[in-house]
């Protein structure tokens, strides 16, 4: 960090929450309701609804769908202070932060600090896969992938070399998990509703989806038939489900995978692979638990206490996917949750220390159209009833009343009819090699009489 005299102590507040996530978001909503001053800051001043990046990613919805402004959410009270920002330090015996914003180093004091950064994506030791690889933590994230799946779709339609074409129209998906399932399931039907419709030369069985899980069930959280009947329901639809299988190595053209119990290797040729495999938390966790002497897992998660304080300090605390608490699952429901419960010390409501209490609401996946699973206490559904739960409970979730009209009708237009409304591509510039361009016209074929040259748009 640089030197304290080049750091401006701006002003003190009594809250910092950092993120703007699901946690973020649930702390700060009830600390403006009980008119307890605090200021957000985060990297982004939007609230990102991160389980529906996928359909960002496959072009049913937009980003702007499924994240709303943080500071339109919270407009309407004058407690809240939204900054755009990066937290790059935290001085727990001054009770102050420090972060970057508009090209200046600023520190803000606080009674409280509450931390919701999240967490990115994990590759195990073998960080150079995140460059050959697609991941969907951001809406950057989905809207690089959806580019790479449209351009593979477009460059497929005109290639005349059946081995890239080949290429072209294979996916792999890392990971079993929510995200894996909703992608494998959602390509797939790209292929047999939308692209198959719009290009002719393109069929649905031309396009190989592969869903690699290291595990030996689809979804392992949650088990038994519910995950029998998701594998299956991905078969059906045409993924090539691989389960206890590692994938070991991946370059440009591919991945390489391994079958531990049987130590056979095979190599499978993709122009995408999309990794979904396993979380770490995001770097804001290790400045925390350097400074206050926390414990991290796994990941580099935060092993926080049971009312959420980190290590040494009772006034900072971490929430969501950045932390570990009883092996509670790394999803929304458990950061809202939590957020709100740190809400409540802070504003009185419960006594600071009292630890937290999970309340398991159910789980859910969609894993196609018109085919999910979902879990609430001893009820476990499938099929169409489960899909039109997660769809309900989805549009609940999501902030903004504009916000739910456009995704039904995105979400009609997509799921019943054949329609992807936010798929577009524009053909990058790039200059072809003369060898690689047209002969010149002859002198029989004026150059004004040739057919121009069009471009995807």
């Amino acid at each position: 960090m640089d030197d304290a005299d080049t750091v401006t102590l701006v002003d003190r507040t009594d809250v910092v929450i950092v993120g703007s996530g699901f946690g973020a978001l649930a702390t700060a909503k009830k600390l403006a309701k009980a008119g307890t001053p605090f200021v957000l800051i985060s990297e982004t001043t939007e609230h990102l609804f991160q389980p529906l990046l996928y359909q960002v990613a496959t072009g049913v919805l937009s980003p702007g769908e499924i994240a709303p402004s943080v500071r339109a959410i919270l407009a309407e009270y004058p407690n809240a202070d939204v900054r755009l920002g990066r937290v790059v330090d935290v001085l727990p015996e001054e009770n102050t932060v420090v972060y970057e914003a508009g090209g200046q180093r600023l520190r803000l004091g606080f009674k409280y600090l509450v931390a919701a950064t999240g967490a990115r994506q994990a590759y195990f030791g073998r960080d150079e896969f995140a460059d050959l690889t697609y991941a969907l933590k951001t809406v950057e994230d989905a809207e690089k992938l959806r580019r790479q799946i449209v351009r593979c779709f477009e460059e497929a339609h005109v290639t005349t070399d059946a081995e890239r074409r080949k290429n072209l129209l294979s996916f792999i998906v890392v990971g079993a998990g929510p995200t894996g399932v909703e992608l494998a399931g959602q390509i797939k039907e790209l292929a047999q509703r939308y692209f198959a419709e719009n290009i002719g030369n393109i069929r649905a069985d031309d396009v190989t989806v592969t869903l690699v899980e290291g595990a030996d069930k689809v979804l392992p959280p949650f088990g038994g038939k519910l995950s029998e009947y998701s594998k299956e329901s991905l078969e059906k639809s045409g993924v090539d489900v691989v389960l206890g299988t590692m994938v070991t190595d991946i370059d440009e053209h591919g991945a390489t995978l391994t079958t531990p119990t049987t130590e056979e290797t095979r190599r499978l040729t993709a122009e995408t692979i999309i990794w979904s495999a396993g979380i770490q938390a995001n770097d804001f966790a290790d400045v925390l638990a350097e400074r206050t002497g926390c414990e991290t897992v796994r990941g580099g998660r935060l092993l926080v206490d049971p009312d959420f304080t980190v290590g040494r300090s009772d006034n900072i605390f971490a929430i969501g996917d950045m932390v570990t608490l009883d092996n509670l699952p790394a999803q929304s429901p458990f950061a809202m949750q939590g957020g709100r419960h740190v809400a409540k010390m802070i504003t009185g409501k419960v006594a600071m220390g009292t630890p937290f209490q999970y309340k398991d609401k159910g789980s859910m996946a969609i894993i196609n159209r018109f085919r999910a699973i979902t879990r609430v206490g001893k009820i476990e559904l499938t099929g169409f009833i489960a899909w039109v739960l997660w769809l309900a409970v989805h549009l609940v979730y999501l902030v903004g009343f504009r916000n739910r009209y456009i995704a039904v009708m995105s979400w009609c237009g997509s799921f019943l009819g054949h329609r992807r409304p936010h798929f577009y591509y524009a053909q990058d510039t790039v200059p072809v090699p003369a060898a690689e361009k047209e002969e010149p016209a002859t002198k029989d074929e004026p150059e004004s009489d040739k057919e121009p040259v069009r471009t995807s748009a």
